[in-house]
C-alpha cells in the first residue's frame, strides 16, 4: 500500500504523540516547574511564594554540606563502577567463556538481588551490620578480631565505604548479564584463531573480548553513574539518613532533608537543579573519555 507523505506524517504523530504528551508530563513538567521553585523562598505547604531570585544558589556555595555531599555522591560513583565492572565482567567471562555446567543456576542467584526493592536491600544490609546481631561483627568475633567490631552504619570513618558494599551486592547481576550478552555474541571463531596463534587467555581477554564488548561496558558505566548520583539516596535515606553527622549525605537525601524535614521546597529545588547539572556534566565528560572506534566483527 503506498502511503503519501502527508498519510506517513499523520501515522507518526499518531504513533509519537501519546508517549511525547506522557514524557512532558511525567519528566518536562516536574523538570521545569523545579527550576521555577528554585527562585523561590516556599514552604511546599502553602500557595504563598516569595521570589527571591539566585538567593537560594548563592546559598548553594555558602552552604558547608553541599561540598560534603557531592564528595559522597563521587565516592560511591568511584567505587559503585570499580567494583561492579571488575566484578561483572569477571564472572561475565568465566560463566562465558570456562563452560562451568551450573552457569544457568549461577546467572539467577547473581541477578536475584536485582529484584529485591533497594528498601528490603537496605533493611537487609542493616540488621548484616547491626553492632551486636550483624553477621559482620559476629563474623569478626569468631576469627578472633574482636577489636575490630564496630557500630559500622554509626561510625563517622566507615559510614560511608559501608554503602558501597550493599550497592556493589545489589548491581552487580545486571551488568553481569549485560556483559555475558555482548560476549555471547562475539563468534567462537575469533577465539579459535587465538587459540591457533597461541594468545593466551589474558592476552585473549584484553585484545579481543574487552573491545568487542566495549559497548556494553559504556553502557553499564553511564548507567551506573547516573543511577548513582540521582538514586544513592534511597539506601542512604533508609540505612543513615545522612548520619552520623552529615557524613553520609549525598546530595539527593539532603535535598530530600531539605524539602520534606526543613520544608524549604525552594532551596531543595536548587538542589535538584545542582544535581541535574553535575549529573549531565559528568555524564557528557564519560561519553568523551569512553568514547572508541566501534570494532566491527
Amino acid at each position: 500500500m503506498v502511503q503519501s507523505k502527508a498519510q506517513r506524517m499523520k501515522f507518526l504523530a499518531f504513533c509519537l504523540l501519546p508517549t511525547f504528551v506522557m514524557f512532558a508530563i511525567f519528566s518536562l513538567f516536574p523538570l521545569f516547574s523545579g527550576m521555577y521553585d528554585s527562585f523561590f523562598k516556599w514552604s511546599g505547604s502553602g500557595s504563598n511564594k516569595t521570589f527571591v531570585g539566585l538567593k537560594n544558589y548563592i546559598r548553594l556555595f555558602n552552604d558547608p554540606v553541599i561540598p560534603q555531599t557531592i564528595y559522597h555522591d563521587y565516592f560511591l560513583v568511584f567505587f559503585k563502577v570499580l567494583f561492579i565492572m571488575l566484578i561483572a565482567t569477571f564472572f561475565a567471562v568465566v560463566l562465558t567463556q570456562f563452560r562451568i555446567k551450573e552457569a544457568a543456576f549461577y546467572r539467577v542467584i547473581f541477578f536475584f538481588p536485582n529484584i529485591m526493592s533497594v528498601v528490603v536491600v537496605g533493611i537487609l544490609w542493616m540488621f548484616i551490620y547491626n553492632p551486636n546481631m550483624g553477621i559482620v561483627n559476629s563474623g569478626l568475633r569468631q576469627l578472633g578480631l574482636e577489636g575490630m567490631a564496630k557500630p559500622w552504619l554509626g561510625d563517622m570513618t566507615w559510614a560511608l565505604p559501608s554503602l558501597v558494599l550493599p550497592a556493589v551486592w545489589a548491581g552487580i547481576g545486571l551488568f553481569m548479564l549485560m556483559i555475558m550478552g555482548g560476549i555471547s555474541n562475539i563468534p567462537t571463531s575469533i577465539y579459535e584463531a587465538a587459540d591457533v596463534d597461541g594468545a593466551t587467555r589474558w592476552e585473549q581477554f584484553w585484545k579481543i573480548t574487552v573491545p568487542l564488548i566495549w559497548a556494553q561496558l559504556k553502557s553499564s558505566i553511564i548507567y551506573i553513574v547516573i543511577t548513582t548520583l540521582n538514586g544513592s539516596f534511597v539506601i542512604v535515606q533508609i540505612m543513615t539518613e545522612g548520619g552520623p553527622s552529615n557524613s553520609t549525605h549525598v546530595m539527593g537525601s539532603y535535598l530530600y532533608q531539605q524539602a520534606f524535614v526543613n520544608y524549604n521546597f525552594g532551596y531543595a529545588a536548587a538542589i535538584g537543579v545542582m544535581i541535574l547539572v553535575f549529573s549531565l556534566i559528568t555524564v557528557l565528560l564519560l561519553q568523551l573519555l569512553l568514547k572508541r572506534e566501534k570494532i566491527q566483527y
